[in-house]
């Protein structure tokens, strides 16, 4: 129901597009801790004490957000933040490291990636927020029970691999195993 700290070096894609839900439940409900609370919070939690820590990162988040001006959509800061750090790694794998591993999933996911920016209203997102709104676009797809086509989800699972990559590389860099030089 809550994400915990070690969700973000254990898979950091797994974290953002779970913030993104979030997020989106949080508007759902207006920004307002009651109303999701009592229509979403209680109904699933019984023990009083997970209630109140549950409640109490909810309405930080919703705290969050507000200071943000996140009413209708963004991002928190914090996700904003993984999401720089996620760009420069992007970067540093193709451009210094030579991980071709890396550069041949980018490289079969990039004319995808450059449909999908042409057919979203995400013009000026860099790829790794294409990626991940891909992503979270198949999710709620998919919780619509929607029919994806095959060749959207071919584009979709090679924006996943490219995803899970540098989610391994982001897990190794953050725990001080990724060696650039070595690379």
């Amino acid at each position: 129901m809550i994400p915990n700290e070690s969700k973000i070096s254990e898979n950091v894609a797994e974290y953002i597009l779970l913030i993104y839900q979030l997020e989106d439940l949080v508007r759902a409900y207006d920004l307002d801790i009651e109303k999701l609370t009592e229509a979403y919070i209680a109904p699933q939690v019984q023990d009083e004490q997970q209630l109140k820590i549950v409640t109490d990162w909810y309405g930080e988040l919703i705290a969050k957000m507000k200071r943000s001006g996140l009413r209708k959509s963004g991002h928190i800061p914090e996700l904003n933040e993984i999401m720089v750090e996620l760009s420069y790694l992007h970067n540093t794998m193709l451009n210094l490291t030579g991980d071709h591993s890396y550069k041949d999933i980018f490289t079969k996911a990039s004319p995808f990636l450059e449909e999908f920016k042409e057919k979203s209203d995400l013009k000026n997102k860099n790829y790794i927020e294409l990626a991940f709104h891909a992503m979270y676009m198949k999710l709620l797809l998919r919780m619509q029970k929607k029919d994806i086509s095959t060749e959207t989800e071919e584009a979709f699972e090679a924006m996943r691999l490219m995803l899970a990559h540098l989610s391994r590389a982001y897990q190794k860099m953050k725990s001080g195993d990724l060696n650039f030089l070595s690379n």
